[in-house]
């Protein structure tokens, strides 16, 4: 009873304090928006990546090196556009889908007339005021150009061997900040009716276009006039956002912050919400960002599909090998029959039939080694590549990657990757062994009772 008592004080502190306040972050009209256009820009990174792993795989596999110089090498300049046009851009992916869900958003909830498309082009236009470099020189503001052998700026748009720098990973925090306030003075313009309208007969896209034009004259003013102040104290909206953003990065390039993630992910599907879509989709741009820099040449673990490739293996809570083991070794007929439904779907990284089936969800039995084998094979991914023993991510793999083939490429063709992915799995089941074992056995006690009875 006591044991209950305790069971129950758990979940009521997981629910108050963890359940609660992630909810409602999650329920956040930006947190939401923000979740869409990382979800909406993950197929195009995919993409981009597979083409950044073709020319990168001769550094892995070396006796392809003379092939690949004179096949694939000889129009690397054309194939890797496809890698330029999405990791090089990225921010303005972001920019243009937040600027559209979030004025979605705000015209569905609020009622009021607002174009999705005139909140996704108001975005793009704040952002790339703040694109182009300006100082403050002898009581003038001018653009930056500046062609050396470190610096090649050009009237004040930064170039990096992808393109504009700018515009890439580096660009996705000041386009979420510049979306938000463009749709924010849009809204506010159609909410107190400070725009130009024309008559019925007008054609819907030219009514359109006059309808953002005030809107559009305020979001100039509001960003020039924010740019213009920092610029005068030295500074541009893009170094200013580096700082607290920064900080967010280097959370996921700690062991411990990594910890601190897994453990909220886990903590929000015990008590029966889904997770990983909460805390992951918020964190996507991040992830973004951390491939970038990995592939300019940092050593960030938390990248791109880290996740599904060294942690979550089978489904949140490295479920994996639990479901292998019950589909054809568990005594129970229940778990064994559920371990047979789970297991193609596990391979392929989802494994709600066995969170809500087992089930593992308000279950403070399973609970512990839930939360555990993630943390550790976590703890394993981290390390290995923090250590050097593994390549660092460079390309985004679909989640659903089985197990092994997701570390391989994610890594532009790490072996170490694909062996690390196999042992992370294998440490997680045997985290989970003697407690499937003992609940297997409860549950076949349950089933004797009960064929006892009838």
């Amino acid at each position: 009873m006591a044991s209950e008592n305790g069971e129950n004080k758990v979940f009521a502190f997981l629910e108050k304090y963890l359940m609660g306040p992630m909810g409602k972050v999650a329920s956040f009209r930006i947190v939401r928006a923000i979740m869409a256009a990382g979800m909406a820009s993950i197929p195009f990174v995919i993409v981009g990546s597979m083409f950044l792993v073709l020319n990168v795989l001769p550094q892995t596999l070396t006796f392809l090196q003379g092939f690949f110089d004179n096949t694939f090498f000889r129009i690397s300049d054309l194939y890797m556009l496809a890698n330029k046009a999405t990791m090089g851009i990225l921010a303005i992916y972001f920019g243009l889908v937040i600027g559209y869900e979030y004025t979605k958003i705000y015209a569905e909830e609020e009622e009021l007339n607002l174009s999705p498309l005139n909140g996704a082009l108001l975005s793009m236009f704040a952002f790339f005021i703040t694109i182009p470099e300006i100082v403050l020189e002898n009581g003038m503001m001018s653009l930056v150009h500046q062609i050396d052998e470190n610096n090649t700026t050009v009237h004040g748009w930064q170039m990096v061997e992808d393109g504009v720098s700018r515009l890439g990973a580096t660009g996705i925090f000041t386009a979420i900040l510049m979306s938000v306030l463009a749709v924010q003075i849009y809204r506010l313009c159609v909410k107190k009716n400070w725009v130009i309208k024309m008559p019925e007969a007008v054609p819907e896209g030219v009514s359109r276009s006059f309808t953002a034009l005030i809107p559009a004259f305020l979001v100039a003013f509001a960003v020039l006039l924010v740019n213009g102040i920092l610029i005068a104290l030295g500074t541009d909206i893009f170094k200013l956002v580096a700082i607290p953003f920064g900080f967010v990065v280097n959370i996921t390039n700690s062991w411990l912050g990594i910890l601190i993630i897994y453990f909220v992910v886990h903590a929000l599907w015990i008590v029966g919400i889904h997770g990983a879509t909460i805390v992951f989709g918020f964190l996507t741009p991040i992830f973004l960002s951390n491939i970038q820099s990995n592939i300019d040449g940092a050593n960030i673990p938390l990248a791109g599909e880290f996740n599904n490739a060294f942690v979550t293996i089978g489904g949140s809570g490295a479920t994996l090998g639990l479901c292998i083991f019950i589909a054809f070794m568990a005594k129970s007929k229940q778990l064994s029959v559920l371990g047979k439904a789970a297991l193609a779907p596990g391979i392929f990284n989802i494994n709600e039939p066995l969170i809500f089936g087992l089930p593992i969800v308000y279950n403070p039995f399973l609970a512990i080694p839930f939360f555990l084998a993630p943390m550790v094979s976590a703890s394993i991914g981290y390390w290995a590549i923090k250590l050097g023993f593994v390549e660092s991510i460079i390309a985004m793999m679909p989640w659903p990657t089985p197990v092994g083939i997701s570390g391989f490429i994610s890594t532009g063709g790490s072996y170490m990757a694909a062996v690390v992915s196999v042992l992370c799995a294998f440490v997680a089941f045997l985290i989970w062994l003697p407690f499937i074992k003992m609940y297997d056995k409860k549950l076949v006690d349950q089933e004797k009772g009960e064929d006892a009875l009838i």
